[in-house]
């Protein structure tokens, strides 16, 4: 736990429980077997969750979420979370959070049968739906959702930090090739839906397809770049190729997402070298970090 990090208990969350809800009072409360990065999930009885904040730069996502999710779900093919109470700040937390219905499935990341064809295909059919919904009055990126949606420049001197601390480790000229190819690119359309953390650990899968997706706390209306890096650090052969078709987006579009892919593989590699979490194993991409970079480096 870093310094800013609320410790949230089994405990803590039946007390807040008992204070706010008490008609879910007798539920049961445990932790789910994958936490998150930002934000502590408790299962609460056998068909609800609770979701908590761990720090104060992700609170605003949750009043975010309880407001937009339930006018993204009818527009949308698959389940996404269903807010059905809003807890509030108190003594015992100082941070809002929510209770939500529990959506079936087991996290992708560590699924032992997966068709990633279809969960391509299914994956590439949400974002495109989500691309679709009206947008009037969403938020936009921010602080809120660390400028997902938003523009790459904002990670320009961090990218560029790592490039110069990992020297040998990596090809230099090519991978500046590649971000600086991501940066001469903007998104001139008007802005869509992101998600803006798509990864295996936010998709559910039953059967070895997508049975639902989780966790916008990252979600804004922008450039739709930072949702597509699963091309790269989950897909790969025609399943790659099922994903890109189906999108439908432009050479710039995907000029961005890969300059997403490089920005997060080359601070997660320096993240391993300094001995921080990425090193420990807790990250969210299906292939390693290495193949995924060669694969930018390479084209593909």
């Amino acid at each position: 736990m870093t310094m800013g990090e609320r410790d949230i208990s089994a405990s803590l969350v039946a007390e807040l429980i008992s204070a706010q809800f008490p008609e879910w009072a007798d539920r049961p409360v445990r932790p789910v077997e994958v936490g998150g990065w930002d934000h502590r999930t408790f299962r609460l009885g056998d068909d609800l969750v609770v979701r908590l904040p761990r720090r104060a730069a992700c609170a605003a996502q949750i009043d975010k979420e309880r407001r937009w999710l339930p006018l993204l779900a009818p527009s949308v093919p698959l389940p996404i979370p269903e807010p059905v109470g809003d807890g509030r700040p108190s003594d015992l937390y100082p941070y809002p959070w929510s209770v939500r219905r529990w959506l079936p499935g087991e996290p992708m990341l560590g699924a032992a049968v997966v068709d990633l064809v279809e969960v391509a295909t299914d994956l590439a059919g949400f974002l495109v739906s989500l691309r679709g919904v009206d947008t009037s009055g969403g938020p936009q990126p921010g602080a809120h959702n660390f400028l997902r949606g938003g523009s790459l420049s904002a990670y320009d001197t961090e990218t560029r930090d790592a490039l110069a601390v990992l020297g040998p480790d990596i090809d230099r000229r090519r991978t500046e090739r590649v971000w600086d190819a991501a940066l001469e690119t903007r998104w001139d359309a008007p802005a869509v839906w992101v998600h803006g953390d798509v990864a295996p650990s936010n998709l559910l899968v039953g059967n070895g397809r997508i049975s639902a997706v989780i966790d916008f706390g990252g979600c804004a209306v922008g450039d739709p770049a930072c949702d597509l890096t699963m091309a790269w650090t989950t897909f790969a052969g025609k399943s790659r190729d099922v994903f890109r078709a189906r999108i439908g987006l432009d050479d710039g579009t995907w000029a961005r997402a890969a300059g997403w892919v490089l920005w997060k593989a080359l601070v997660t590699l320096l993240d391993g070298r300094l001995g921080g979490e990425a090193a420990r194993g807790r990250f969210g991409w299906r292939l390693p970090v290495a193949g995924v970079l060669h694969d930018l480096l390479e084209g593909r």
